[in-house]
């Protein structure tokens, strides 16, 4: 199933600095945490597109387009965060009626709005996938809060601009780079339709972190390694490391090393 995309991950493998431990591997695939990973994963998926809406908003549009903007995302976050509205309807409201007008004083205004909104379009679509999948397999929804992973690296980035921006699109890089590899790891562990599934995000997430850095290296205006390099170490570091919080971009699961230990 995976054997076609290989030429899509190769790419990922060599960006990221370590691969998923097995360790997390073996916690993921336990049928009494499927829950867990598809709920943080509907979750990331809302982040995802908030992230990205928040770089358009912060960089690229008037105050006008902000708040369309706002009101496109208005009916997701209500039923992820105040379980407001029927998830059935959601697919109708992934639409961005109004076009995005680019603020004149950003030369990469137009690219940032062209890409972004693409990619939140696409994590929309997503979340809205997982929530069938989760419906299907009979599970409530229940909302559950973020892993260390995001705010660990975004920790990093710094307060002055450019490069506060910089950085945000790198960590940005780097989180769709670990979903992909992730939903590679997983795709032969699971139920088919979750693994055809999983397979099928594959290409959108490849593509999602080379767009972020993309836009990293036509903002800086010279080269960025350096800087990919200092944040490709930070997440290495929190996907390496023992963590407490079993989520779709934890680190090593503490529970395996106790049992090692013992």
């Amino acid at each position: 199933m995976l054997e076609k995309y290989q030429e899509l991950l190769a790419p990922i493998q060599c960006f990221l600095q370590c691969e998923t431990p097995q360790a997390w591997l073996d916690e993921a695939i336990k049928p009494e945490n499927l829950k867990t990973v598809l709920l943080d994963h509907l979750v990331c998926e809302l982040k995802a597109a908030q992230s990205a809406m928040l770089l358009i908003r912060k960089y690229a549009v008037d105050p006008q387009s902000t708040q369309d903007l706002l009101n496109w995302l208005k009916p997701f976050e209500d039923f992820t965060y105040r379980k407001q509205g029927d998830w059935r309807v959601l697919a109708e409201h992934n639409k961005l009626n109004k076009s995005m007008i680019p603020r004149g004083d950003k030369p990469y205004s137009q690219a940032l709005i062209e890409k972004m909104v693409l990619l939140i379009k696409e994590e929309l679509h997503h979340f809205y996938q997982v929530l069938e999948i989760i419906d299907e397999m009979g599970f409530e929804y229940d909302y559950i809060s973020s892993s260390r992973y995001a705010k660990g690296m975004l920790s990093h980035t710094k307060n002055h601009e450019p490069d506060a921006f910089i950085d945000k699109l790198i960590c940005g890089a780097y989180i769709e780079a670990r979903s992909c590899e992730r939903f590679a790891k997983l795709a032969p562990h699971v139920s088919q339709r979750l693994g055809e599934f999983y397979v099928s995000l594959l290409r959108s997430e490849a593509r999602h972190y080379q767009d972020y850095l993309t836009l990293a290296e036509e903002i800086a205006g010279g080269d960025i390694s350096e800087k990919v390099a200092y944040f490709g170490k930070i997440e290495a570091e929190l996907i390496a490391s023992p963590d407490e919080d079993f989520k779709f971009h934890s680190g090593v699961p503490a529970s395996a090393l106790t049992s090692v230990a013992v």
